[in-house]
């Protein structure tokens, strides 16, 4: 009954569900542990940034370059503000008790002692960075030489948290906080890194240090999670599919085992034992061919009726003479 499984064609089909199935299982378990390695990412990056905030600050050349590791450690550094390249980075939201409100970042370079530039935000105000009402606010750094301390980020790129797609911003104001962006701006080395302030000059609100690339729940670890259930489905997918052809196909061995559903192909003739026969004779034991069989009763009737008609006008033929004569 089963004998259809040794055909070339159920060997095919079979060699894929062996192969497809646990491609698609060992993929979907693959995507599974990226998710959980995010999940466990952003999980260690929660307790740095937790420890972070009561740790003490290092010098900022012990945290450089900045990694997953780094991110959100203090850090500090000593020089002067470059008071002439005081920019704005427009378009950033922080939230507070009234929800989340657009704002912009005031940032401003420091010379250090080094040479290089640190770019710092020294804190963030609500409103429009176009809108001079706005800008108004924003309180001048402080002169001289100072030590400034805050939370250690990596430079950022479009897609980056808070930071906004492509597009020239106005003169004085920045999009992304990049030594990319600044090298075009400033006539010095920059720093590939940036701090946010602890502590802000009034009315500037603190800006909470980011999570690092990678590191966090964002929509790159929910993609991992959707692969995972896609390939999972896959898999149940090719089972489902191996199980309803070889239901099919075995209803079908059983039927034609059976004799049920077996077309008649051409001229043939049901013998007094009830087989099939191909010539349509009668048969010795009283069968009745398809053809010769039914025919030879036909023509047998047919003549039986034309004897009849021929008996019946004679005797009418006979009557009518009789009645002349009389």
């Amino acid at each position: 009954m089963y004998r259809f499984l040794l055909t070339p064609r159920w060997w095919g089909i079979n060699v894929f569900a062996v192969l497809a199935i646990p491609v698609c299982i060992f993929m979907g378990s693959w995507q599974l542990s990226r998710f959980e390695d995010r999940v466990d990412s952003h999980r260690q990056q929660e307790d740095r940034s937790a420890r972070a905030k009561t740790a003490a600050a290092r010098p900022l050349e012990r945290l450089l370059p900045v990694d997953q590791v780094t991110s959100g450690r203090q850090a500090s550094a000593r020089g002067h503000y470059d008071t002439g390249h005081q920019l704005l980075v427009p378009g950033r939201t922080l939230k507070d008790k009234h929800g989340e409100r657009q704002g912009f970042y005031v940032l401003t370079l420091l010379r250090t002692d080094g040479g290089k530039a640190l770019p710092v935000v020294r804190g963030w105000l609500p409103g429009d960075a176009g809108t001079k009402a706005d800008t108004a606010k924003v309180p001048a750094p402080p002169k001289g030489e100072v030590t400034v301390t805050g939370a250690l980020q990596a430079s950022e790129s479009q897609g980056s948290d808070g930071a906004p797609g492509a597009g020239g911003p106005a003169p004085g104001r920045l999009a992304m906080i990049s030594a990319a962006s600044l090298v075009n701006i400033v006539p010095y080395d920059v720093y590939d890194a940036w701090i946010t302030l602890t502590d802000t000059q009034t009315p500037l609100r603190a800006v909470p240090p980011a999570a690092a690339e990678g590191s966090g729940l964002d929509l790159k670890a929910f993609q991992n999670l959707g692969y995972t259930g896609e390939w999972f489905v896959f898999a149940g997918f090719v089972v489902f599919m191996w199980f309803r052809l070889f239901r099919r196909e075995s209803e079908a061995a059983r039927d034609a085992a059976l004799g049920i559903g077996v077309g008649v192909e051409g001229e043939r003739a049901v013998g007094a034992d009830g087989d099939v026969g191909s010539e349509g004779s009668a048969g010795a034991d009283g069968g009745v061919g398809a053809t010769g069989g039914v025919g030879a009763v036909s023509r047998e009737a047919s003549g039986r009726t034309e004897s009849g008609r021929d008996e019946g006008s004679g005797e009418g033929q006979d009557e009518a003479a009789r009645a002349g004569k009389a």
